[in-house]
């Protein structure tokens, strides 16, 4: 069985190229799914009937798992199912039925433009890791790219006189992502004052931001960088690094741009994605409104 799963892990990797981070929830949520299987007494796949999923359901439900949890686990076990009966290794898909359960949906958190701005402004730009770290949220919030994106790009992939970025996704898809002049400035001041500190003596990486040793910086590092600078500029929610991509969408539409052009910017395959954000600048609208209209 685990041969069986490992097989699939390949296929995932070098048949669907999936990312890393995809990779490592569906590893996760499997290997759940095969100690469990396992437990109950079960040597082959073959085995596993519809009552096993349900009771395995139940079972993520009493361990207090959320909502949005047990979705995933239900889409990892499904999709497994499914190249099992590709691959003619079970007869049947015990997991047709299976029904995620309803998920509260709430609204994006996005960020104000002044809680943005004292966020922006919060590193200290006299150390060469905080030109990179003032270079890396200026980028982030001037382009609304992913964090994987951010830490993926090479020096090569900035067009400094430009104005824009090549972003390459994980499915090695570009766009061109264009950044305004606050962005260019802090890039610039990090590339002549700034990387240079951070290469050790070894061969420099081509990574266009570098951490303490010299090496690209991970999405973990870049997250942490992140929360400690919520803090100091004062902002009380738990922001992440989606959090500012939810904030660039929110903050264009808000002032005017063009929804196809969101939808362009951000990478979204599906307009309805960019839509949410539409319905959330309406109800900021509405609670302005409420607030400052003399007979709201």
């Amino acid at each position: 069985m685990k041969a069986q799963l490992n097989l699939y892990m390949s296929h995932l990797q070098l048949e669907r190229k999936l990312s890393p981070n995809s990779l490592a929830s569906y590893e996760r949520d499997l290997n759940r799914f095969i100690r469990y299987v396992q437990d109950e007494g079960i040597g082959e796949w073959a085995s596993v009937h519809r009552h096993h999923l349900s009771k395995y359901m139940m079972l993520l439900k009493e361990q207090g798992r959320k909502a949005a949890t047990i979705s995933r686990h239900i889409v990892s076990v499904r999709a497994f199912f499914h190249y099992l009966a590709l691959r003619g290794i079970i007869v049947s898909d015990p997991s047709i039925h299976m029904e995620s359960p309803k998920q509260e949906k709430k609204p994006p958190l996005v960020l104000t433009v002044a809680s943005t701005s004292a966020l922006l402004e919060t590193p200290n730009t006299a150390t060469a890791s905080g030109k990179r770290d003032k270079a890396m949220l200026e980028l982030l919030y001037a382009t609304g790219i992913r964090v994987t994106e951010l830490v993926s790009l090479n020096v090569e992939h900035v067009h400094l006189n430009l104005g824009y970025i090549q972003c390459i996704n994980h499915g090695m898809k570009e766009r061109i992502v264009p950044f305004g002049s606050h962005a260019k400035d802090s890039i610039n001041d990090y590339l002549e004052f700034g990387r240079g500190c951070l290469i050790t003596g070894r061969e420099p990486d081509s990574a266009l931001f570098l951490n303490h040793l010299g090496t690209r910086m991970t999405r973990q590092g870049f997250w942490k960088m992140l929360k400690k600078y919520s803090r100091e500029a004062g902002i009380g929610a738990e922001i992440t690094p989606h959090t500012l991509r939810h904030s660039v969408a929110a903050h264009l539409l808000e002032n005017g741009a063009d929804i196809r052009s969101v939808q362009e910017l951000l990478g979204h395959a599906d307009i309805a994605t960019t839509l949410k954000y539409t319905q959330l600048s309406k109800t900021r609208l509405k609670d302005a409104y409420a607030g400052a209209h003399p007979r709201a």
